[in-house]
């Protein structure tokens, strides 16, 4: 690879989505100066994967690493990207690096953003946390949330128990802050899993509150966790395609 990075978000119809996406482009670039990072997404929003690819390639690039920007290896990761990806320039050499999760930086992530929402971390063992996702009915995703929520656990919170905002096994935001509060919990924080804000955060937003959860963290958005973990994967893929061409 070259030194070009094409972060590939889902897209959508919230503009707050896509300004949420060229923050992180903007932490990242100035995090690695010198790497050329691009922004695409799948749908909704400009640019396209192919149409940010093709300018890759007028530019003179002719190798990248895209990065998903994607919590775990659901339907878009598995259908829609590689679909997208299919379409690049044929001189254009292509490494598809893995979506963002599991991994402990997005976890801490999730910390900062409770911090920042004013729970202090010295409340860890005394709070329960829902881990709000947007839902899937992938269930080896699903697996890797009750797995998330369960090594999360394993680090000083009184409980963490996933959730989901639309379909799949878990409850909704709002039935998990209640099941919760009824094994005796005090405190409550809801933690989106979720990259940027749009319909179905707003849904965990509204369950968090509805419930009367005390603490909502934000999305994980432009943190600097994130950016680091997406210039890992970066370094990863990129190694690994300079070990096949050696």
């Amino acid at each position: 690879m070259d030194g070009h990075l094409l972060l590939v978000a889902h897209g959508s119809r919230d503009p707050r989505h896509a300004a949420t996406v060229r923050a992180l482009t903007r932490r990242i670039r100035s995090t690695r100066p010198g790497l050329r990072v691009g922004t695409a997404f799948l749908d909704f929003d400009s640019p396209s994967v192919q149409g940010e690819l093709t300018r890759m390639a007028d530019g003179g690039a002719t190798g990248v690493v895209v990065q998903p920007l994607l919590l775990s290896r659901a339907f878009h990761a598995r259908h829609d990207l590689p679909g997208a990806l299919r379409g690049a320039p044929a001189p254009l050499v292509v490494r598809q690096a893995p979506v963002l999760g599991p991994h402990p930086l997005l976890t801490a992530a999730l910390e900062r953003r409770l911090y920042e929402a004013g729970l202090g971390p010295h409340e860890r063992a005394t709070t329960g946390v829902v881990l709000a996702a947007a839902g899937t009915t992938d269930p080896d995703a699903a697996a890797v949330l009750a797995g998330i929520a369960r090594s999360w656990q394993g680090t000083g919170w009184r409980a963490v128990r996933p959730a989901f905002a639309s379909a799949g096994p878990f409850p909704a935001t709002g039935d998990a802050v209640r099941a919760l509060r009824a094994e005796g919990v005090r405190r409550v924080a809801v933690a989106p899993y979720v990259l940027a804000p749009g319909r179905l955060p707003d849904r965990i937003a509204a369950g968090a509150d509805g419930a009367g959860a005390d603490v909502l963290g934000g999305v994980l958005g432009a943190a600097p966790e994130l950016a680091r973990l997406v210039l890992l994967r970066y370094d990863g893929a990129a190694a690994g395609a300079r070990a096949l061409a050696a």
